[in-house]
């Protein structure tokens, strides 16, 4: 399997070096050149499989080449053996044919450890290969940082640095990442939002020489492992409630767009996919673009659902990529055009994408009026995150007959504040793994919003 850039300039590589690359280096993200793609036969006899056996056989495609079936087997079921539910991803049903997945079940209770903890294993395994030490550099809206840091802080080759917006994550976000001891792991709390931490970071890997004798890894979303990971859920819940045979609709909540571009994915693989529902809180630009073909950057919004605060999202590059072809040149003009004025596409490439996306923008007022409803309806706790996905999916529902899935994105401890505000008298509990985490000792710097502090910052603190 090789990889290509979305602007077309860069090399073709190969997962090993996309792992370890990130970004291509004509800035574009790496898709592969062709996706696996398998037969209704294939899915249904994969019905009974366990999380971990049946994210084998969707991943191995991707990596085959660069690593044995053998050892990519025994990474998986290390990540997913360390999950607290043993069935990782379980659904719950909420209303008639209507459910959520609980991506929660991981060590960091967010979506971002099923792709996160595999991507650490992964890093680990290709480095040790290579005897190669690296820097890690990411930016996080909220859980993001401490899913990396977790997956990948055992690693002696690796040293950590993550930039979240400094007082715009949850109190409970900020501390799994600052409380997480290690020489190789630093969290710097960027005076900005979480658009500045990604321009950055992005700067950093455009241009490297900041560092002599060290590499930089992306452990963000531009880094196609993570989506290729993320792939794996949805077909868990798609054959969970009958697919190859019946198709399924998804409701995403969106931030950076690479969880739902890997519902995309899916569908392209082979899964029936009836619609994908991109679910937005106030920075909507998403769903203005997706409901009025008009992306229009507007000023970042501080909001209950600090992880989908985001303005760029740096991943719909990858869906541009389809829309226009595969065309890297036309791609590359767009993508100039959309930094600095607002751009509409082609009618019949908007219409394209509209025959699978739907979206729905669901304000702070809405998301409190949500997370209240379905305590009342359910006695579940969802975080708000998760019930702004509920409310996009049942405002855009195109058939009740197809079973609809939110994805569950977060444990709804992580968010006190915000169902508190809502009325939900009973506190979210954490985890026990996570009980005392408001008693460990926080480790972190606040530095400006200015990308030569950032990179001294890393260049000086390296091991």
């Amino acid at each position: 399997m090789k990889y290509i850039s979305t602007r077309g300039q860069a090399p073709a590589l190969n997962f090993e070096e996309v792992l370890l690359t990130g970004l291509a280096s004509d800035g574009g993200l790496y898709v592969p050149e062709f996706l696996p793609k398998f037969t209704m036969e294939e899915i249904a006899s994969w019905n009974g499989l366990s999380y971990a056996e049946l994210a084998v056989n969707i991943m191995y495609p991707f990596v085959e080449g660069c690593i044995s079936r053998e050892e990519f087997t025994d990474l998986v079921e290390e990540t997913y053996a360390g999950f607290a539910h043993t069935g990782c991803a379980p659904l719950k049903q909420i209303a008639p044919n209507e459910w959520v997945m609980e991506l929660f079940h991981g060590p960091t209770i967010a979506f971002k450890d099923y792709a996160l903890q595999l991507l650490g294993r992964l890093v680990d395994h290709f480095l040790e290969k290579r005897q190669q030490k690296v820097a890690i550099l990411g930016a996080t809206s909220g859980d993001t940082g401490s899913a990396a840091i977790e997956g990948c802080r055992h690693s002696k080759h690796v040293d950590i640095f993550i930039l979240h917006p400094h007082e715009r994550v949850s109190e409970v976000q900020r501390r799994q990442m600052t409380t997480v001891p290690g020489e190789n792991v630093h969290n710097l709390a960027v005076k900005g939002n979480f658009d500045d931490c990604q321009r950055m970071v992005k700067a950093s890997f455009n241009d490297q020489s900041f560092l002599e004798d060290r590499q930089l890894v992306a452990v963000n979303s531009i880094n196609w492992a993570r989506i290729m990971a993320q792939i794996v859920y949805y077909f868990h819940a798609g054959i969970s409630l009958g697919a190859p045979h019946r198709s399924v609709s998804f409701s995403v909540p969106t931030g950076n767009f690479g969880d739902i571009f890997a519902g995309y994915l899916a569908r392209n693989m082979g899964l029936p996919v009836n619609q994908l529902v991109i679910a937005t809180n106030q920075n909507d630009i998403l769903h203005r673009f997706m409901s009025q073909n008009l992306y229009q950057m507007q000023p970042l919004l501080h909001t209950l659902s600090p992880s989908m605060d985001i303005v760029v999202s740096s991943n719909f590059e990858r869906l541009l990529f389809d829309l226009y072809g595969r065309d890297g040149n036309a791609l590359a003009d767009l993508m100039a055009r959309m930094s600095s004025e607002d751009v509409s596409i082609e009618d019949y490439r908007w219409k394209q994408a509209r025959q699978l996306f739907d979206s729905h923008r669901v304000d702070d007022t809405e998301t409190l009026e949500i997370i209240q409803q379905l305590f009342e309806q359910t006695e579940e706790i969802m975080d708000p995150h998760t019930a702004i996905g509920v409310a996009a999916a049942r405002a855009c529902r195109r058939d009740i007959k197809v079973p609809m899935v939110t994805l569950a994105t977060a444990h709804a401890a992580k968010f006190p504040e915000a169902v508190k505000k809502a009325g939900v008298e009973e506190e979210p509990k954490l985890p026990h793994h996570m009980a005392d985490l408001f008693e460990r000792e926080e480790r972190f710097t606040v530095v400006e919003n200015d990308l030569k502090a950032v990179q001294d910052f890393v260049r000086e603190h390296l091991t």
